[in-house]
């Protein structure tokens, strides 16, 4: 048998659990989980399904394409056992490439890494003490970079960028052709401190908590959806330092928890915003 997990988004409308249901059951179907959700602002309808059948993915996709046909809704079918592929993009930080890497190991993280990719050289050791392969693009300006990952992606298959901790921005082209399959993680404070040094500007302005954000990447800097967020107290004896490895820790847990939603189809787009369905 084929344990498959289906996502499916639509408009809402009557009779689409029902049309999910039978469509399943009539593909020698048994459902394992199911969750929905309607947007009460977009009204947009999301649902995963997941269900274990005799039946071919082929069938399965000839048949709940014509059981929800009407709905005309966007559908996407992958088997469990077929992991999705990212390549991930790193600078010189090296706390949230080493936890992907370790949880990947472990078989808590469903993905696969082909690659990983640097705008320095100072990972490489990290990364080719997991066997992976590491491209080091020092020195290249951000189109040959961004057409070399592009290249990737066409022959490695891939359906995730990772950027844990790349310093670089890509271009809004890049993002919008890859829209909703890039996670970026970052430090989110209030207030927001921007640009350089922000747990020093947090330190001297005092605060009292700090966070990190996973989100989507979109052309306009740290403002695609949110997928996952932390947060840790902090006390007025916290030094800049401490700021810093507390901060890093929330980072990499955000991001590998981001990772793994999408890796297990649980994120949905809505809007500016996204559903994110758990167990």
């Amino acid at each position: 048998s084929v344990d498959l997990i289906v996502t499916l988004q639509c408009k809402d409308q009557p009779g689409i659990v029902h049309a999910m249901t039978s469509s399943v059951l009539e593909s020698r179907g048994n459902i394992i989980e199911n969750q929905q959700f309607t947007d009460p602002t977009t009204l947009d309808f999301v649902m995963r399904t997941r269900f274990e059948t005799e039946s071919s993915l082929a069938e399965v996709e000839k048949i709940l394409g014509t059981g929800l046909g009407r709905f005309n809704p966007k559908l996407s079918f992958r088997p469990v056992a077929q992991k999705k592929r990212a390549l991930i993009l790193v600078t010189k930080e090296s706390h949230c490439l080493r936890d992907l890497l370790y949880l990947q190991e472990l078989g808590e993280l469903p993905i696969e890494i082909p690659a990983v990719i640097s705008n320095h050289g100072d990972l490489r050791a990290l990364t080719e003490s997991h066997s992976i392969k590491f491209i080091d693009q020092s020195g290249a300006d951000k189109q040959a970079s961004e057409s070399q990952i592009r290249k990737l992606i066409t022959e490695e298959k891939i359906d995730l960028i990772i950027l844990a901790r790349y310093m670089q921005v890509l271009s809004s082209e890049f993002c919008n052709d890859l829209a909703g399959k890039i996670i970026n993680i970052h430090h989110s404070f209030l207030p927001g401190f921007k640009g350089a040094k922000p747990y020093h500007q947090a330190h001297d302005r005092g605060v009292k908590i700090i966070g990190a954000t996973a989100h989507f990447v979109t052309k306009d800097l740290d403002e695609g959806p949110i997928i996952d967020q932390d947060v840790a107290h902090v006390s007025h004896a916290a030094t800049p330092e401490d700021l810093i490895a507390t901060g890093r820790d929330i980072e990499r847990r955000v991001l590998s928890r981001a990772v793994k939603d999408f890796a297990e189809d649980r994120i949905f787009i809505v809007g500016a915003k996204t559903v994110v369905f758990r167990n």
